[in-house]
Parts: C-alpha cells; sequence; structure tokens
C-alpha cells in the first residue's frame, strides 16, 4: 500500500517531536565524560574524572545510599497496605469502599508544593522533620495512590471463575486469595513494585520540605549541588539514574512483560 503524504507527514513529525523529547536524556550521556570544570556542549576534552568524583563525594553517596534505602522501605510498605486495600475495594466491596478509594488516591489531585506543605506543618509540631520515620510517611502519601491504583485495575480485570471454582472445592478465604488471587494479580504487583520505587526515588518537592543537615536524600542533594555549582558531576549522577530506570524497566519487561505488566 502508498503512502500517502498525510501519512508521510505524521511520520515525520512523531519522529521530530520524539527526538526533540529525547535529546536532554541523550546529551547528558557525552556531558558526563567531559573533562572541563562546568556544563558545556560539546566538550573540549574527554575524562572520567567526575565519576571518580561522584564515588569520592561522601555526601552524594550518603544521600544515594538513603534514597535507595528509602524506596525499597516505601514500596514494601505501600505494597503491603495497598494489596488488601485494593482486595476490600474491589473483591469484599466494603461499606465506602468508594469513599475509601478517592480518600486514598486524593493526593494525587493536589500540588505537590501544597501537599508538602502541609506536611512539614504537621511534622513540624511532633518532631518528625529530617527523620528516616518521616520521609518514610511523606513518600507513602504519594507512592499509596498509585499502588492503590495500579492494584484495584489489575484486581478488577482478573477473571472471577478461578476464584469460585477454588471457592466450590472448599479452599477457605484466605487460602484462595493466598494460592488464586494473590499469583494473579503478579502483573500488577510488579508494576505497582517498579512504581511505587521509581516515584519514591525520584521525589524532591515533597522531600525538600522533609530534608535537613542530617538526613537528605540523592535528589535534594542534586538540587542543591546545582544551585552552588554547574559542573559535569550532575551529568554523571544523571547517567547513573537513567541507567537504574532503565534496569528497572528491563527487570519487569524480563518478568512479566511491560504490556503485562501495565496495560493488564
Amino acid at each position: 500500500m502508498e503512502e500517502t503524504p498525510t501519512s508521510w507527514f505524521m511520520r515525520v513529525t512523531v519522529t521530530v517531536l520524539f527526538l526533540f523529547l529525547l535529546a536532554p536524556v541523550l546529551l547528558v550521556f557525552p556531558i558526563s565524560f567531559s573533562g572541563d570544570q562546568v556544563l558545556a556542549f560539546p566538550p573540549s576534552s574527554w575524562s572520567l574524572r567526575w565519576y571518580d568524583s561522584l564515588l569520592e563525594n561522601k555526601v552524594m553517596m550518603s544521600a544515594f545510599l538513603t534514597s535507595l534505602g528509602l524506596a525499597t522501605v516505601v514500596t514494601i510498605l505501600s505494597l503491603i497496605i495497598a494489596i488488601p486495600a485494593s482486595y476490600a475495594i474491589v473483591r469484599l466491596k466494603v461499606t465506602g469502599s468508594e469513599f475509601l478509594f478517592n480518600l486514598f488516591t486524593a493526593p494525587l489531585l493536589l500540588p505537590t508544593i501544597v501537599l508538602g506543605l502541609a506536611i512539614l506543618i504537621i511534622f513540624a509540631s511532633i518532631g518528625f522533620l529530617a527523620t528516616f520515620t518521616g520521609l518514610v510517611i511523606g513518600h507513602l502519601v504519594i507512592t499509596l495512590p498509585y499502588a492503590l491504583r495500579v492494584l484495584s485495575v489489575s484486581l478488577g480485570n482478573l477473571n472471577l471463575a478461578c476464584e469460585e471454582a477454588a471457592s466450590s472445592l472448599g479452599a477457605k478465604p484466605l487460602v484462595i486469595f493466598r494460592r488464586v488471587t494473590l499469583p494473579m494479580m503478579a502483573p500488577g504487583i510488579v508494576a505497582a513494585t517498579a512504581l511505587c520505587f521509581l516515584v519514591s526515588f525520584d521525589e524532591v518537592v515533597i522531600t525538600l520540605f522533609l530534608t535537613g543537615p542530617r538526613m537528605t536524600t540523592l535528589p535534594v542533594e542534586l538540587f542543591h549541588h546545582v544551585e552552588s555549582q554547574a559542573d559535569p558531576l550532575v551529568a554523571s549522577v544523571s547517567v547513573l539514574l537513567i541507567l537504574m530506570t532503565l534496569g528497572v524497566v528491563m527487570i519487569v519487561d524480563r518478568t512479566m512483560g511491560l504490556t503485562k505488566a501495565f496495560v493488564k
């Protein structure tokens, strides 16, 4: 079939827009290998000095470990809360289930800066500022809605026939949930895990209100670094974050498949 001028134009437009959106991401790779003192493209010389500088930067590495631990804890807690909550809302249809769903997902409707200020006011009065516990609770506020939405959709799309068959054979509700429902929810659980981890690890607006000199995360430390210096260290950190994100996406793709995990 011969391609029409309209379809050809649409293909070119989509390609140009895709390259335009992807260009800033691709530019950080050559800049991260720059030997210059300041951010510049193209680099006048090439070097691995900024990766060495990153590994020797104790503050940045400490912030990275904090972000990694924080994202892991927040993801686990989000799943522990969202899995039974989604089951209660979708399957059990408890009284006020719609209200509970709207309550859990309400933070998605608020600007993050407003949410961060509200959390700051509350945490300042109970001494949770610049603490790991405060960061976990603050991140849970924004990751839990994502986990609940993904798991609710995943649970709502499951075929009830398998659960009804197990029930008719005498299986108890807890056994049905553990051996039938939970395995069938696996794609949704994997998607929610990846989403919660990346959202928590990358969160900066709310975290800015909750961190302090004693404890900070990588995005916040990177933000403060850019305020005071404009060197390629920022690009080297960005490259590692991009590779980490791609790694998470590849893990999801290898285990469940992106389409099955995020679309089903």
